[in-house]
Parts: structure tokens; C-alpha cells; sequence
């Protein structure tokens, strides 16, 4: 806790807010406006804010080495896990082997002893492969055994892995190059479509949301027509495809699992944000 100006004394609390004490000891409901430009105040509000974007950081690299299913270094995992925010991202996440096979929770990692699991028997076991998965769970076919594992267990994981939304591509797949489920999802004004597409992390480009997946070391765009009017038309989501790198539509059969569930989860939740019936007049 460190000293501010006036016997206050400032700090930073377990959600990285600022919060302070009178001289007598006394905790106060917010940080009196006198110690709004006290160094260390600053230096403290900085300090939160540098944790906040490294959190976020961290989560941003787990989960791209999930939803590409990269191979990570047993070694990147045990020189990061001392870091708090890193081992806060990483703990309770569903590790597999270099073969993919399931081992566990992932809840701890040393050097000499390798990667700390609790597999599905509730044991505790260790992984010492020199490369580990951290999966997508539309790869695993123990999903929801894992799910209902880890409620037993209280899982609360930072990086959206076994409750992540999944569509499993079908067994027998039509001829052409679209899916039409989440079609038609229409859209007062085109600036709210385009809107939900910068809120779910999706880019526009060419009157098309896009979402870049690798996946098998192939890269894919899948691709919702959002339309190229100005912004106060009406419009309405169209059919989901997906393109190779040369922008050549991909036969849905050339569609991995990987980017068919990104894909449909992009869909659908551009269709989920639609005008509702009755909402015009609201």
C-alpha cells in the first residue's frame, strides 16, 4: 500500500481499481478529488491500466493458439505461468497432448516436472510432452463429458474454450459454396449491422463481414454478406461462404471443422442482433 498526500493511503484492490484510506484507516468510497494529480495516484492508475491491457493480451495469444489449434511449447507455458495474468488465462483450460489426445485441466507447470493436469478421473497427473494443443472445442470429442467435469469441478475459464458456441460441420454436406441457415436476419439501418460486425471483433470489407481462421495451416475467410448501401438503409444478413487465400469460394466439403464452427458462430451472431418484429414501432 503506498503513502499519498494528507495521511491518505492508496492502493490497488483485486479488480486493479483504486481505492483509499483516510488517516484514521478507514476505507473511503472513492479517491478524494484533492488526490486526483498525487503521483503516486497516478503512477498507480497507470500501474491498472498496463495490467488491464496485458490481461487482455494474454487472453488475445491463448486464444488464437486455441481457435488455430497451434502447437505451444511445453516450455512458453512454464516460463509464463509465474506471471499472474497469464497463469489466470491459462489455468483451468482443456490441454492435449502433441497426438491430441485429452489429458486435462491444466493447473499447474514446472520445469522438471512438466505440465500439472486433472484428467477425467479427477486425478492428478503430468504432462511432459515437449509441444501440447490447447484445442478448439468443436475437436473434442469428449466435449461434453469435459463440460459436465468441469461444473463438478467449479472450472471458471478466462479464455471461452469448452462454453464456446460450436457448430459441428454435417456428415453428408450439400454441393455448392453457401449456407443459407442464417440468412435473412434484417436490420433496421445498415451502421447497426456494421456496428454488431466491430462489437464481435468482425471486419467489413467489400459489403462482407470477414473472419480469418487457420486452421491445418490453411488460411480461410468465411464471409456473411452485410451489404454496401448507406448507412441508414434496411438490410439483411446473407448467405455464409468461405474463400481460399486466392479469394476462390470453397466447396462447403473443403471447409475444415475448425472454420465451419467460427464460421456459423460468426453467422448466427450477426443474425442473432436482427430488428425484431414489432421493435420498428417500439
Amino acid at each position: 500500500m503506498e503513502t499519498g498526500a494528507g495521511g491518505y493511503r492508496v492502493a490497488l484492490d483485486g479488480e486493479g481499481r483504486v481505492v483509499c484510506r483516510n488517516a484514521a484507516g478507514r476505507e473511503l468510497k472513492s479517491v478524494p478529488s484533492k488526490l486526483g494529480d498525487d503521483p503516486v495516484v497516478t503512477q498507480l492508475k497507470q500501474l491498472a491500466e498496463w495490467l488491464s491491457a496485458h490481461e487482455r493480451s494474454c487472453r488475445d495469444d491463448v486464444e488464437r493458439w486455441m481457435v488455430r489449434s497451434l502447437p505451444v511449447p511445453a516450455a512458453v507455458i512454464t516460463a509464463v505461468w509465474p506471471d499472474e495474468a497469464w497463469q489466470t488465462v491459462l489455468r483451468d483450460l482443456v490441454v492435449t497432448g502433441a497426438d491430441g489426445s485429452v489429458a486435462g485441466f491444466l493447473r499447474g507447470a514446472d520445469a522438471e516436472r512438466g505440465l500439472g493436469l486433472v484428467d477425467l478421473d479427477g486425478d492428478t497427473v503430468r504432462l511432459t510432452d515437449g509441444e501440447v494443443l490447447i484445442p478448439h472445442p468443436v475437436l473434442l470429442e469428449d466435449l461434453d463429458e469435459l463440460r459436465e467435469f468441469a461444473v463438478e469441478l467449479g472450472v471458471s475459464q478466462r479464455v471461452q474454450q469448452l462454453y464456446r458456441e460450436v457448430w459441428h460441420r454435417p456428415a453428408e454436406l450439400p454441393g455448392g459454396t453457401e449456407v443459407t441457415t442464417y440468412a435473412g436476419g434484417r436490420y433496421r439501418e445498415l451502421r447497426e449491422l456494421v456496428g454488431r460486425c466491430s462489437r464481435l471483433g468482425c471486419r467489413v470489407r467489400g459489403g462482407s463481414a470477414v473472419q480469418s481462421i487457420t486452421e491445418g495451416g490453411r488460411t480461410v475467410e468465411a464471409r456473411v454478406w452485410v451489404g454496401d448501401y448507406y448507412d441508414y438503409d434496411e438490410c439483411e444478413t446473407g448467405a455464409l461462404s468461405w474463400a481460399g487465400s486466392d479469394g476462390r469460394a470453397l466447396p462447403l466439403t473443403e471447409v475444415g471443422p475448425v472454420a465451419w464452427s467460427e464460421g456459423m458462430r460468426m453467422a448466427a451472431a450477426l443474425h442473432a442482433g436482427r430488428t425484431l418484429e414489432g421493435e420498428d414501432a417500439a
